[in-house]
C-alpha cells in the first residue's frame, strides 16, 4: 500500500467529480471517514463533497436513517446494509452519488458476532445505479486495512464512468 498514491488517486477522482458536476457523501463504519477525508483533501472539493456520517455502531446507522429491518434481516456486515447506508448517505446530503461502507477488519465484532474479521462490504449508488462489492483486507495493520478499502473504492469510482444520468 501506497498512501500517497492513493491521495494521488482521490484528489484525480475529486478533479473528476468537479468536471462533471457530481456532488458525493458517505457513511462510513470501519473506515472511520477514511473515504470522506481522501474526497475532501483535493483543490475545490467544497464544490462536491457534500458530507459524510461516521456511523460505527448498528444504532447509529439506524438513527440515521437505515432500516433496521435489512440489518435484522442481512446482518450489519452485508450488501444489502452497505447500500443501504450509501443511499441513506446520497438523500441525507442531496448528492449524487452516495457510499456506504460497513465491515468487520481485525477480529470478531462482539455486538455482531457473525461478523467475519477481513470482510468489508461497500455499496456505493451513483445516480440510482447501484454498484456492491465485497473487499477482503489484507492480514495487515488497522490503518493499512482502511487504506486498502479506500483504494478500492477509488478504484470503483474511476471505472464506474462518472457521468449525470
Amino acid at each position: 500500500m501506497n498512501e500517497k498514491t492513493i491521495i494521488e488517486k482521490y484528489h484525480k477522482l475529486t478533479r473528476i467529480l468537479i468536471d462533471n458536476s457530481l456532488t458525493v457523501s458517505t457513511m462510513e463504519s470501519c473506515t472511520g471517514g477514511l473515504v470522506g477525508m481522501l474526497l475532501s483533501d483535493a483543490s475545490g472539493a467544497s464544490e462536491v463533497v457534500r458530507g459524510g456520517i461516521f456511523a460505527y455502531t448498528n444504532e447509529i446507522k439506524i438513527k440515521n436513517g437505515v432500516d433496521a429491518a435489512v440489518i435484522n434481516k442481512y446482518g450489519v456486515y452485508s450488501a444489502e446494509t452497505a447500500t443501504a447506508m450509501a443511499t441513506v448517505a446520497k438523500k441525507a446530503f442531496d448528492s449524487d452519488i452516495g457510499i456506504g461502507i460497513t465491515g468487520s477488519m481485525g477480529r470478531i465484532d462482539p455486538a455482531n458476532p457473525d461478523s467475519v474479521p477481513g470482510e468489508v462490504y461497500v455499496g456505493i449508488d451513483i445516480c440510482g445505479d447501484i454498484k456492491n462489492r465485497l473487499i477482503i483486507v489484507d492480514d495487515a495493520a488497522r490503518y493499512d486495512q482502511r487504506y486498502q478499502v479506500a483504494d478500492e473504492i477509488c478504484d470503483m469510482l474511476l471505472k464506474g464512468g462518472l457521468r449525470k444520468q
